[in-house]
């Protein structure tokens, strides 16, 4: 009777566990923009993302004090925070010099290498299935790539290479999520919050993008902005741990897919991207390899806390 009854209870919030994680890809999918404006306001988004996932952070140790107190006893976070910094350091980076569309794209390669990536850390042998959703990513990103300026199919610049790269540490992500899912919930989110920023931080100090620290003068503009982002990117987060608490695996990751609609949409409406016939096919073969990777059966237990891949 009581099984009944939360199932009853689960259905019946699906409309809402839907419309927060349509939100969370929603805010994901028009990021760009935010970064852009604080781009041209003198603001790096190496920087731009520092300074967010810090006001992340602070309000994540306000709200669970104790989160920090994980990484004494489970040294893996580390690398946890490692991969979800890439992520950020990638996607964000890519979505503010590049391409909207052209980089989410490549960036949502992501679930054709975490079958290669799930082969070389956990050991799970690819299926025939798998097998078949990675070669469908990869002709549409062969697609993608193919210029009518390029003589071959690579990546042209480096929003090309910072998109991979985020997709490929977003899998690693995912896989050493699911290899320290024995820690705790806060640890983790704390791990991937505080490695986001430190990672932005560390790749702005070391010079990889001449990422000089701002003027003072872009406080008054810059500063109100770049805190709208980091409320929102609570509130997503927020919003994806609820809704992925509720909704099957599968299903989190077809909403979430919605990604990339938003930022097709919003980017080419403002002249951030170019929908040409080379790119709509290209992305629909790639996201038609995530669907199917969606609706596959799912490997027991893993992403982010509260059960949802998370960045």
């Amino acid at each position: 009777m009581a099984a009944d009854a939360t199932g009853a209870a689960v259905r019946s919030g699906t409309p809402k566990a839907v419309l927060a994680l349509t939100f969370n890809a929603f805010v994901w999918g028009v990021s760009w923009w935010p970064l852009r404006q604080l781009q041209s306001l003198g603001l790096h988004p190496l920087w731009t993302t520092a300074l967010v996932y810090a006001v992340v952070v602070a309000g994540l140790l306000v709200l669970l004090p104790k989160a920090w107190r994980g990484f004494a006893a489970h040294p893996q976070l580390w690398l946890l925070a490692a991969g979800a910094g890439l992520t950020n350091v990638g996607f964000n980076w890519a979505v503010t010099v590049g391409d909207v569309v052209r980089v989410v794209l490549l960036f949502y390669l992501m679930p054709a290498w975490s079958v290669l990536v799930a082969w070389a850390m956990l050991g799970e042998k690819p299926t025939p299935a798998s097998l078949l959703r990675l070669l469908l990513a990869m002709a549409g990103v062969l697609v993608v790539l193919k210029t009518p300026d390029s003589p071959w199919p690579v990546p042209q610049g480096g929003a090309d290479w910072l998109a991979i790269m985020g997709g490929l540490s977003f899998a690693l992500t995912n896989a050493m999520l699911r290899k320290s899912r024995h820690t705790l919930g806060e640890s983790r989110m704390l791990a991937m919050f505080g490695g986001s920023g430190l990672m932005a931080a560390c790749a702005a100090l070391v010079g990889m993008s001449q990422a000089v620290v701002p003027a003072p003068a872009l406080a008054l503009a810059g500063i109100p902005v770049a805190l709208g982002l980091a409320l929102a990117f609570m509130a997503s987060n927020a919003c994806l741990q609820y809704g992925a608490a509720r909704l099957a695996a599968g299903t989190t990751a077809i909403v979430m897919l919605t990604e990339i609609l938003f930022a097709s949409l919003s980017s080419a409406a403002l002249g951030a991207a170019e929908l040409t016939p080379r790119i709509l096919l290209g992305g629909s073969l790639i996201v038609l390899a995530a669907l199917l990777a969606a609706m596959a059966p799912s490997a027991p237990a893993q992403t982010a806390p509260g059960g949802a891949e998370s960045r």
